[in-house]
């Protein structure tokens, strides 16, 4: 059992700090910006909350935090009140945001400075696999720490990898999303094709399903986006985030992403639809518009 903070209780952080109280048997204290959600949680599941980051942070052997982009996490890190000025030396700290790699290594370098570590560490699952405690977890920083951190995370993962140096789990999310919205977008022009061809769409994903096009967006997402119904994941908003951060990435290093840039501007369109908060299947509904 460690003592473990958590920061950031939004769809993703309530369960897996849920699953680190009740699966890994650790010593939780929590807190999010809205307290409501900080008592909420506590209430629930019998943990502890503060009112700040940093009193959250303070004799904490570990801090994971989970929120939106890198203004939030520079919010809830740095500063008189940031996690980072009442971190223990030699705790660690786990990012499991979606942010740039340019921010994680601005936070492994901070956490250095103070004598204590930082791993990036963002998620892939959605709200499902937060929930089952079935997260895919990719990691960045220094063997050590994250030997140690990789024992408390399992309590929400199926996977988790270190996979290089600081940012280099931001950098794999990137590559992961890239993949994502191309399958999609695939997927979305493959059931529109065979509704406009008259097919038995069940019966030909049935059979695809089975030969080199299954996808886990195909198992998963088809009946959903046949039913027009795109409440069931990752939101388009977040995902537009997302891409951002990898369109902005390339331009740094010098990867040419034209699918990716393509069907960012086709979740542009999405959103204009009023899909701002459908799932990333959605792609499909801009289609049979």
């Amino acid at each position: 059992m460690a003592k473990v903070a958590f920061l950031g209780l939004g769809v993703m952080g309530y369960p897996m700090a849920g699953h680190l109280k009740n699966k890994g048997g650790h010593d939780l204290t929590v807190y999010n910006r809205t307290a409501a959600k900080s008592e909420k949680w506590a209430a629930q599941h019998g943990g502890a909350h503060k009112p700040t980051p940093k009193e959250a942070a303070a004799g904490q052997d570990f801090v994971m935090c989970c929120v939106g982009n890198d203004a939030d996490l520079r919010a809830v890190t740095l500063g008189p009140d940031g996690a980072f000025a009442g971190m223990a030396k030699g705790a660690v700290f786990v990012d499991h945001t979606t942010a740039s790699a340019e921010i994680a290594r601005e936070l492994y370098a901070q956490a250095k400075t103070r004598g204590f570590d930082c791993i990036d560490a963002p998620v892939s699952g959605g709200q499902a696999g937060a929930e089952n405690g079935a997260l895919t977890v990719m990691c960045g920083g220094e063997a050590e720490p994250y030997a140690r951190a990789e024992k408390v995370i399992a309590a929400y993962a199926r996977m988790c990898k270190l996979l290089g140096t600081p940012g280099a789990g931001q950098l794999t999310k990137m590559v992961n999303q890239i993949c994502i919205a191309g399958l999609v977008q695939g997927l979305a022009e493959g059931i529109h094709f065979a509704k406009k061809a008259g097919l038995d769409v069940e019966a030909v994903i049935e059979t695809i399903s089975k030969g080199a096009a299954q996808s886990w967006q195909m198992e998963n997402r088809y009946k959903t986006m046949m039913a027009g119904k795109f409440d069931f994941g990752f939101a388009v908003d977040w995902m537009r985030k997302d891409m951002s951060i990898c369109l902005g990435e390339a331009r740094k290093n010098g990867a040419n992403l034209p699918v990716t840039a393509l069907v960012d501007q086709f979740y542009a369109e999405v959103q204009k639809m009023g899909g701002r908060r459908w799932d990333t299947s959605s792609l499909l509904a801009r289609l049979e518009r």
